[in-house]
């Protein structure tokens, strides 16, 4: 049983990470959030230890290490530009870091965790949960052994978010890292994981509440979009009362993937626990195009830009 500490654990995603940690038989030790309504944890580990301010983590981790008690790895699920400075707290503390994607928003901060890593021995561990998905296992496989040589591919991801969106830090480029990156790094990981690596990169359109390019990879031409605009909400999502649309099309067939995300955390937490988790080198594509595309300049409907511009 391996022991855990948590960060961030009011966040949304926390619960998934609490839920695999409970599924692969560990344990949740300690956890700490600013938020002090905590209790989620009691459904997974009502006797973990819960502090407010991360000093106070800093001081038990620290204490249960010079009682020969140490915590192996830390959970990290706060808000995205806090990643890099958790992520050296846990290997400062002598734990591996498990840290939500984006693993961070700048391509510098790689090189710096990739230097702590070497100096602390310990790992950094991030969520690319897709790479588990049954259907997208299925598509790699099978671009893998066709003998085309190019694909067309349209990916299509609007995720309606409130007025609220804007005012959080989700809505500050500076700590999120643009609409891309916050609801874009996944679905930027699936593509040049199965297509391979970027090759150019243009970026059409780029807001605060939506983005839209044109990607070359070594494998395939990728027309995307991506938004938390209901607007933008195509016909057959609004029919159905839908808020939420996601669509990957290859050379015109849809790929059906809406269903089977449930249990990713869970299965991403069991393969890293054997040590097969993915790490930095496997985030680096993703991070650098986004990084990209934020500080691009848009250059309108021109080329090979997504359908929905229209």
């Amino acid at each position: 049983m391996k022991r855990f500490a948590l960060i961030g654990a009011a966040g949304y995603i926390a619960d998934r990470h609490m839920k695999a940690i409970k599924e692969t038989g560990n344990d949740l030790v300690c956890a700490t959030d600013r938020f002090d309504v905590m209790g989620r944890i009691d459904s997974y580990f009502p006797d973990a230890d819960f502090f407010l301010e991360i000093e106070n983590l800093d001081k038990y981790m620290d204490d249960l290490r010079r009682a020969g008690k140490p915590i192996d790895y830390v959970s990290i699920c706060t808000p995205n530009y806090m990643h890099p400075s958790h992520i050296r707290f846990a290997l400062r503390n002598g734990a591996h870091a498990i840290c939500e994607k984006p693993l961070v928003i700048y391509p510098k901060d790689m090189h710096i965790i990739k230097d702590i890593e070497a100096e602390t021995g310990k790992k950094v561990y991030t969520i690319l949960q897709l790479r588990y998905h049954k259907t997208i296992l299925e598509l790699k496989k099978k671009i893998d052994e066709s003998p085309e040589k190019m694909f067309d591919v349209d990916l299509s991801y609007i995720t309606t978010r409130g007025n609220w969106y804007l005012k959080s830090w989700k809505g500050n480029v500076d700590k999120s890292g643009g609409v891309a990156t916050n609801i874009g790094i996944h679905f930027f990981d699936m593509i040049t994981w199965i297509f391979g690596n970027v090759k150019e990169n243009i970026v059409h359109v780029y807001n605060p509440d939506k983005a839209a390019g044109f990607l070359q990879l070594e494998k395939a031409r990728v027309r995307w979009f991506l938004s938390v605009d209901a607007a933008d909400l195509p016909k057959e999502a609004t029919d159905k009362g839908k808020r939420t649309f996601r669509s990957i099309t290859v050379n015109g067939e849809e790929v059906e993937f809406s269903e089977g995300f449930t249990d990713l955390h869970t299965e991403t937490y069991r393969n890293i626990l054997n040590g097969n988790g993915f790490g930095i080198d496997d985030a680096r594509e993703s991070i650098e195009l986004t990084d990209f595309v934020r500080n691009a300049k848009p250059i309108g409907l021109k080329g090979e830009y997504h359908p929905f511009l229209k």
